[in-house]
């Protein structure tokens, strides 16, 4: 449903301070407006009001409004009293008549601001800057509403109001049809609608959709199953068509070939034809005859007679209808012999030779099946088949084996990642790695999200012999493409592959049914971001520390098996009602396509900017080093509960920042230790990151002795989102040089710094490598000690000449 109140004047029924202006735009074509620009008078109150908008049983509605606004600069003499917003109203009733409404009787839907203005310079240049912007208004309960805007002394011209409201459109889902259905009084709400069966099926479990506020039909439940005898095609139940064509062949005194066209329409594999005959005026006495091929010799006949023949297909859902009638007449003499039968010797021979060949190659593939060859010659030779056990014939039971997998050489000692993208066929690399769960065993409770692919549900698992478990499934969306299966298919492979208390455990897959899903544990507190917002400030500095622990156990095995997730973030992480933090995601590792925070890069292809190591996005250098950086960025998160890294900046700003050698600030109360951690995850040496093992092991050792995590770097008395060079983060404030030195444990070198001038932290802010080297300092590790401080003290001076 959608209506225009402008450019249409009919709709507007009261206009007081408004004026009802016809224009052109910048290209000549006229527009209807509404204005008012009385910006030099004190006190003003300008009402403009719609007639009646009827909801047609929508709940939730949205205007959309396009208007020019004047820059108040631009008015001389009228900064005092000009305004650059304008107000818009509501007000609900049933009573179609009704039309003068007090002002006090109106609900403000919000202020309206223009992103951009307009000046004198625009209108000789013809330039319209044109705003747009969308309200929502909503739960409506009566039978229609007035819209009205209100001037307090702005420039404006209206130049078009639109109202709508978003419905689910009707379709057609698991052979079941949903109508129209406008959207619920909510944001978030999801309204379930049930389905009715096309025609030729019946409800298997009650067809069921959820109609979401955007207008998108989520998670289907249930669905209809076409009746015996039909197929389903695209959306119906179907039958094979009628068979059509059916040509007479060879006729002799007591036989008559038959030969026919498949049907039109299959609408599946034909299984087999069935060949129905009576002789002529006999119907009540009939023969059937069946044939897996196109054609058939029916004997035993009698000479000159005519008779019937009908031929219908079958397929797995059943019989289609018979063809019609078609009359063929047997022969009053005998056909004499082919002179194709003195063929028959040359094609018998051919036939026992194909015979034998076949047996000869079945009986090698049913004895080598498994590339294990007996024969000596072939003793120490290795067979490369692609996706067997390859292991030496003959081969000593204790002898260790070697295995193949696509390349990938893998010892049953080690565990090692396979990237099942290397498959040629992506369901073996699935049946591998991931076990089929039978869809009877699963109960789809509610929506809990939406994936790449399609919904994520919560609901249940229970398998033969076990108790119900709560579980979370990953549905792929219908009408999907092969590759999308694949992709969807492969985070399982990966999931697969992985058991770790700190990584998402998978339960199996769905796979021989629609829709496919993964089915994964159930965990309650969902992304690690959102459970942070929610909780702002609710942990203790060891809560979150544990957390961190987790998620660095978690890398640490990955990195271990040869795995790079490219991905990792807060909201890959997924928590339980335990609070372990457990990574996830694995499909987005490699495809980012619908990722928020991916943006395209240099090199193409789509990358999270604000998580991903400089190398990364400069080369596509993609490793464990490079997860260490994000994992950097996700204890910013985790210690800001959840605040978006570099805030509002551009991925652009970002990139820039970062190869400027500036970094993330710390936290609010953030302890230095973990914000050191944090610079080192971030060092611009890949090599100089600290390994998953060494965070794992440091982190431990915080939580053994939290009195190493009360020194602060940035208390809640002080805050600032500035970004910080990379080097010491203490953050302190120094008086002296000899007080720096010490503080940074580098007191030993006061006296040289004394000796050669550099006595003010000005003067040393303005020291380089060389200098540092003229003074007397010597070792590489020192130097690097000391020129990150001096880094750190520059940022300190110019953010203090600067607004925080």
């Amino acid at each position: 449903y959608n209506i225009t109140l402008l450019p249409s004047s009919k709709t507007f029924y009261r206009h007081n301070g408004w004026e009802e202006i016809g224009e052109v735009d910048e290209n000549y074509a006229p527009i209807h407006t509404y204005q008012v620009c009385k910006v030099m008078e004190h006190n003003q109150n300008n009402w403009l009001q719609t007639d009646l908008i009827l909801n047609q049983g929508a709940q939730r509605v949205f205007v959309e409004l396009k208007f020019t606004l004047r820059d108040c600069n631009s008015l001389p003499g009228g900064l005092g009293t000009c305004k650059e917003t304008f107000n818009v109203y509501y007000y609900e009733t049933n009573d179609e008549e009704r039309r003068n409404i007090r002002e006090s009787q109106y609900t403000k839907i919000d202020t309206i601001a223009a992103d951009e203005s307009f000046t004198e310079l625009d209108l000789g240049d013809r330039v319209l800057k044109l705003n747009t912007e969308v309200r929502d208004l909503g739960p409506l309960t009566k039978k229609g509403f007035y819209l009205a805007f209100q001037d307090l002394g702005a420039c404006i011209a209206l130049v078009s109001v639109r109202v709508f409201y978003k419905k689910c459109p009707f379709v057609v889902r698991n052979l079941a049809l949903f109508p129209d259905t406008i959207t619920g009084p909510d944001s978030s709400q999801l309204l379930e609608v049930s389905g009715t069966c096309v025609n030729n099926s019946v409800a298997d479990e009650l067809p069921r959709m959820h109609c979401s506020a955007e207008g998108e039909w989520l998670v289907p439940i249930g669905r209809c199953m076409c009746q015996a005898g039909h197929e389903e095609v695209n959306g119906s139940c179907q039958a094979p068509s009628p068979i059509t064509v059916v040509k007479k062949g060879k006729t002799a005194k007591n036989s008559i070939a038959v030969s026919w066209q498949e049907p039109d329409r299959p609408n599946g594999i034909i299984l087999e034809y069935e060949i129905k005959y009576f002789e002529k005026d006999q119907e009540t006495s009939y023969t059937i005859i069946k044939s897996k091929e196109t054609d058939v010799l029916v004997d035993g006949l009698k000479p000159s007679s005519a008779y019937i023949f009908q031929i219908r297909a079958r397929t797995s859902a059943g019989y289609g209808g018979f063809s019609r009638r078609f009359e063929f007449e047997t022969s009053p003499y005998s056909v004499a012999a082919s002179s194709d039968q003195g063929q028959v010797p040359i094609i018998a021979v051919a036939v026992t030779v194909a015979i034998l060949l076949i047996a000869l190659v079945t009986g090698f593939l049913m004895s080598g099946r498994c590339c294990d060859l007996d024969t000596s010659p072939l003793q120490d030779t290795l067979l490369f088949h692609r996706r067997c056990g390859y292991s030496k014939a003959k081969q000593d039971p204790d002898e260790e084996k070697m295995h193949f997998h696509n390349g990938h050489i893998k010892f049953p000692a080690v565990r090692t990642y396979i990237d099942p993208h290397t498959y040629e066929d992506p369901n073996q690399a699935v049946h591998e790695f991931a076990k089929e769960i039978d869809v009877s065993c699963i109960t789809i409770e509610r929506v809990i999200g939406a994936g790449e692919f399609g919904e994520v549900c919560s609901g249940l698992l229970r398998l033969p012999g076990k108790r119900e478990i709560p579980v979370a499934i990953k549905t792929l969306k219908a009408g999907y493409t092969e590759k999308q299966r694949r992709d969807f298919l492969g985070e399982a492979s990966i999931m697969g592959q992985f058991e770790h208390p700190n990584i998402i455990h998978l339960k199996g897959v769905v796979t021989k049914s629609k829709p496919v899903m993964i089915i994964t544990e159930y965990m309650e507190n969902g992304s690690l971001d959102t459970f942070l917002k929610k909780n702002d400030g609710q942990f203790t500095v060891i809560q979150l520390v544990g957390m961190l622990r987790g998620i660095a156990s978690g890398m640490r095995y990955l990195s271990e098996m040869g795995y790079v997730h490219r991905d990792l973030a807060a909201r890959n992480i997924l928590v339980n009602s335990n609070l372990v933090c457990k990574v996830s995601d694995f499909g987005l590792s490699r495809v980012l396509e619908d990722d928020p925070e991916a943006a395209y890069t240099t090199r193409g292809g789509k990358i999270p900017i604000r998580w991903t190591a400089p190398e990364a996005i400069a080369y596509r250098k993609f490793t464990s080093a490079s997860d260490v950086w994000s994992y950097g960025i996700v204890m910013w998160e985790v210690m800001s509960y959840g605040e978006r890294p570099y805030w509002e900046m551009s991925n652009q700003d970002v990139i820039k920042a970062v190869e400027e050698n500036y970094r993330l600030p710390g936290p609010m109360d953030c302890p230095t230790a973990l914000y050191h951690l944090m610079m080192d995850c971030w060092q611009k040496d890949r090599n100089s990151r600290p390994k998953f093992e060494e965070i794992v092991s440091l982190l431990d050792k915080l939580i053994r002795n939290p009195s190493s995590l009360k020194g602060l770097v940035n208390p809640s008395n002080r805050v600032s989102n500035l970004l910080v060079e990379h080097g010491s983060p203490e953050g302190c404030v120094f008086r002296s040089v000899e007080e720096w030195l010490e503080a940074i444990k580098m007191g030993r070198y006061t006296e040289l710094f004394m000796e050669s001038g550099y006595t003010s932290l000005e003067v040393v802010t303005q020291m380089t490598l060389e200098d540092l080297r003229r003074v007397g300092v010597t070792l590489a590790g020192h130097q690097k000690k000391i020129l990150n401080s001096i880094q750190e003290m520059r940022v300190q001076m110019m953010n203090a000449t600067m607004p925080i």
